[in-house]
């Protein structure tokens, strides 16, 4: 598998709730394919449900950034008080370029977005993407933002694919 893909960190493990969880850019010149995959732990108490936000850029500074709308079909969530009793996934709901599960605060999660490269605003040139987890408020959430990047453009050796972040 690894000669058709490259993973990329977002953002490590944090607490949700100490500030915005702003995640890296990828380029996607390099990768035809890419998921964003965010995992959480369950909040102690509250109700402030994660909420991941998608954009696009010209570069991987940011250059121009706007949002990218999420395809209706292409998230799934599986949200739960314990994951390890949930096999499959659920369509998500997306809202323009944003993902949440309502009452999930409380709750285990691990959401996936898929983006293909075409869906990008190519022609004004704009080729990388990121995904953002604001602020979840005062009740403290561990999470992490992961990015598989598939279908790399140009053929490399197994587990030499070209980085995504530069």
């Amino acid at each position: 598998m690894l000669d058709l893909m490259q993973c990329a960190m977002g953002f490590a493990p944090v607490n949700l709730a100490a500030g915005a969880n702003n995640s890296d850019w990828v380029l996607l010149r390099k990768y035809r394919r890419l998921v964003i995959l965010f995992f959480k732990s369950a909040a102690g108490a509250g109700t402030e449900d994660p909420t991941i936000t998608v954009l696009q850029a010209q570069d991987n500074a940011g250059t121009g950034s706007k949002a990218l709308t999420i395809p209706s079909g292409r998230s799934w969530t599986k949200t739960d008080a314990d994951l390890t009793t949930i096999g499959t996934f659920t369509a998500g709901s997306p809202s323009t370029n944003t993902l949440t599960v309502a009452s999930s605060a409380q709750k285990q999660a691990i959401w996936m977005i898929e983006i293909d490269a075409a869906e990008l605003d190519v022609n004004n040139g704009f080729c990388a993407v990121q995904a953002n987890v604001a602020d979840v408020g005062t009740e403290s959430q561990l999470g992490s933002l992961v990015y598989l990047l598939g279908e790399p453009r140009s053929a490399k050796n197994l587990g030499e694919n070209p980085s995504a972040i530069a």
